[in-house]
């Protein structure tokens, strides 16, 4: 095989095909080991532990050619340097520290990736890795008559990233949207609007009040359902009376009583309409909704259906799963009125999913505070359809906190997912403003959403999922530091330089530069983004693109810095750097598009 026509990430595949084979060869015994990158660069860019794993389980009669880890790495080294076809590729392959094999790739393959990465273009860092696999993602999830607030905002996020993430790497994938338009929270939001104080409105009350706002710029509409869940929420928790007026709603919408079902079809369709302006401001097209109500139903039948076989029991008048035989918790699944909970619904929604998308994966996102949640429900979908639950994963993401305190909207304190966008945009206004005087103020409002969308995403996804955010708006616009902002910033800085070489044709030799240390950090890591890519589809971590991404534009922010592109010392010079230029631009920009962020040419 000629190494030096593989892409990037099929050299790594087949190095670990080859450290295999030195293993048989040696006839050591198989095992699993690790092909990284090691921290220190001067080290290689390739080190595996394979001597070190391998070591423990020699038998005794290798031990006596072997004595430690490092006389064995020697060996496979040895053998590895022989299995390696001739090749520009690769320098010898060596020996450090207690047996750890480094493998260092010769300069001369690096610059064939710039071409590889000019070539491809938008494809660049997309595999075929799960060609065969269809996957729905199901993220964002509001609720109607409730705001759409920060968590809200979270989860589309995550959830957009990684459904990005898995058609990168080649699935079919649809984006599903399950959305809560029954249980309390209606009927709170509905009391609300019944019993809205006409001294806190001059508009009217109940039904009045309703038709005069339908006349009213959705905006208003819906922070009038806001006041209203938080009227009927406050109402529920201290007012005997209308605790039981509440609950009597609740019954009324899930049996789509006709005197209750306009009023409720009203306020559904303004937060559906709002909903969706929120979906096309940060570029989601949900490919399925569902509905709880629709949902319920179908719970509601596969818990009876259940009911004999012992999987669910009646408790108190109610329908629980008995979690704790499974060291897990009980949780009710029909309440004592006969109603569907959220656990019956979720569990009605799986075969519905299904049904319209024969899914290998489903893939659930939601904040980590119902973990057990999901737990209890999908022990109870293993056993009433195993198959379905095996393709089910629930990933759950942590919290985002904000200086200002946690996020309530039963007080009608609520931190909206689109205030959070509007005040990020406004304080990239606010930069532009000061630094940015020739551009037009329609350009400024063009740059500050997309910038402004960058500060939060980027905020959101550069750490791991699973943990809690603290969102600083401060830290996330800097145009310096670890931000989406900063990408955004050096994809039009190198985007500029382009624009003034006024050329898209890069003639690279493999063997004609002198490179200087700089051109060798940007080189010695742009190759890696394709395997960044997969693993981070694989995992389910949008991170791991943001750590790549932010190094990236570090290394090419001190090479810019420190040497002239349009002025190098030759023509030859000139042309690699233009060609670095538009490779890490064309990186950035790819990957920044996996995290649901723009890349603007100007800035």
């Amino acid at each position: 095989m000629n190494l030096d026509k593989l892409s990037a990430n099929m050299l790594q595949e087949e190095l670990k095909n080859q450290l295999k084979a030195s293993l048989l060869v040696l006839k050591l015994p198989e095992v699993e080991f690790t092909l990284d990158h090691p921290e220190i660069e001067s080290q290689g860019d390739y080190a595996t532990n394979v001597a070190l794993v391998t070591f423990p389980h020699l038998q005794e009669e290798s031990k006596k050619d072997y004595k430690n880890p490092r006389q064995l790495a020697e060996a496979i080294a040895k053998k590895l340097n022989q299995l390696l076809p001739k090749t520009y590729c690769l320098l010898p392959v060596s020996v450090a520290g207690p047996g750890f094999i480094n493998i260092s790739i010769k300069t001369n393959w690096f610059i064939t990736q710039l071409n590889e990465v000019i070539t491809h273009s938008k494809s660049f860092g997309k595999s075929d890795r799960l060609k065969k696999q269809k996957i729905m993602v199901e993220f964002t999830d509001p609720n109607p008559f409730k705001e759409f607030h920060i968590g809200h905002l979270y989860s589309n996020i995550v959830g957009e990233s990684i459904a990005r993430l898995l058609e990168a790497n080649g699935a079919t994938v649809k984006r599903a949207c399950y959305q809560g338009d029954v249980g309390l929270h209606v009927a709170k939001s509905l009391w609300g609007i019944l019993h809205f104080d006409l001294k806190r409105s001059n508009l009217g009350q109940g039904w009045t009040l309703l038709k005069t706002l339908t006349k009213k710029p959705l905006a208003e509409r819906i922070n009038y359902l806001g006041q209203a869940y938080a009227l009927g929420a406050n109402s529920y928790e201290k007012d005997p009376k209308a605790k039981q007026a509440i609950n009597d709603l609740n019954r009324q919408v899930y049996e789509k009583n006709p005197q209750i079902e306009t009023l409720y079809q009203t306020g559904r369709k303004w937060s559906l309409e709002y909903f969706e302006t929120i979906y096309k401001r940060l570029g989601t097209k949900f490919d399925y909704y569902y509905f709880e109500r629709e949902a319920g139903d179908k719970g509601l039948q596969f818990i009876k259906a259940n009911l004999k076989n012992g999987i669910f029991e009646k408790s108190q008048g109610a329908v629980i799963f008995p979690g704790k035989k499974f060291g897990l918790h009980d949780r009710v699944f029909i309440n004592s009125q006969g109603l569907p909970t959220y656990e019956a619904k979720d569990l009605g929604l799986a075969p519905t999913k299904f049904e319209d998308f024969s899914y290998n994966q489903s893939l659930i996102v939601t904040g980590n505070e119902i973990n057990e949640y999901f737990k209890v429900v999908l022990k109870a979908l293993s056993l009433i359809d195993p198959s379905l639950a095996k393709k089910t994963l629930h990933l759950g993401h942590g919290m985002v906190r904000l200086p200002e305190g946690k996020m309530s909207s039963r007080t009608g304190q609520v931190l909206t997912g689109e205030w959070l966008l509007d005040e990020a945009k406004q304080a990239i206004k606010a930069i532009l403003d000061k630094t940015q005087a020739d551009l037009s103020a329609k350009e400024k409002e063009t740059i500050s959403e997309v910038v402004g969308q960058g500060a939060i995403k980027y905020a959101l996804l550069k750490s791991n999922i699973g943990t809690d955010v603290i969102f600083n708006l401060k830290e996330s616009i800097n145009f310096q530091g670890n931000s989406g902002p900063y990408l955004q910033y050096t994809f039009a800085r190198a985007r500029s330089v382009l624009s003034k070489a006024k050329t898209t044709a890069y003639d690279l030799l493999p063997t004609a530069y002198d490179l200087n240390s700089e051109e060798l950090a940007i080189l010695r890591w742009l190759y890696r983004f394709q395997e960044v890519v997969i693993k981070a589809g694989e995992n389910y971590a949008p991170h791991l693109v943001c750590s790549f991404l932010y190094e990236l534009a570090g290394r090419f922010n001190t090479f810019y810095n420190k040497h002239s592109i349009l002025q190098a010392d030759s023509p030859e010079s000139k042309q690699f750097r233009l060609a670095l230029t538009a490779t890490t631009s064309q990186i950035l920009k790819n990957g920044l598009n996996l995290l649901g962020i723009e890349a603007p040419e100007k800035m």
